[in-house]
């Protein structure tokens, strides 16, 4: 686990946090990083963490699954996964999430909000040579 500041430039921190954790030759490396950007980039955009707090990040990974969880500061409200329109410049981080992860969610407690997803690891049938 890392806690970051909650400052735009932390999000590239957040990808050296997977990129630590997994390797880039990790089979999920790509989309883990593109939804911890997205969870980071939340974070920062619409929590307290952005007003001078911080966040944490934690990769969590097995031989079947990869996890990332994003805790911040809070906010007023729950997580929405909104409909964006297409002219619109944000709103497609949750979307994003709800469309490649394998299951995602999260915990509001003690005034700050936890939102986390995981990404199985596909068993590849052997290609014969």
């Amino acid at each position: 686990m890392a806690r970051l500041p909650g400052v735009p430039s932390q999000v590239s921190r957040a990808r050296g946090i997977v990129t630590a954790a997994l390797g880039r030759d990790h089979p999920l490396y790509d989309d883990v990083v593109l939804l911890t950007s997205e969870l980071a980039t939340n974070a920062i955009l619409h929590t307290r963490s952005g007003v001078g707090g911080s966040f944490t990040v934690t990769v969590t990974s097995s031989e079947a699954a990869v996890r990332v969880c994003v805790s911040d500061a809070g906010s007023d409200g729950p997580p929405c996964v909104c409909r964006t329109s297409a002219q619109s410049t944000s709103g497609r981080g949750l979307p994003l999430i709800e469309a490649l992860s394998h299951r995602w969610g999260f915990t509001r407690e003690a005034g700050s909000t936890t939102v986390w997803f995981e990404l199985l690891q596909a068993d590849l049938p052997a290609v014969a040579v």
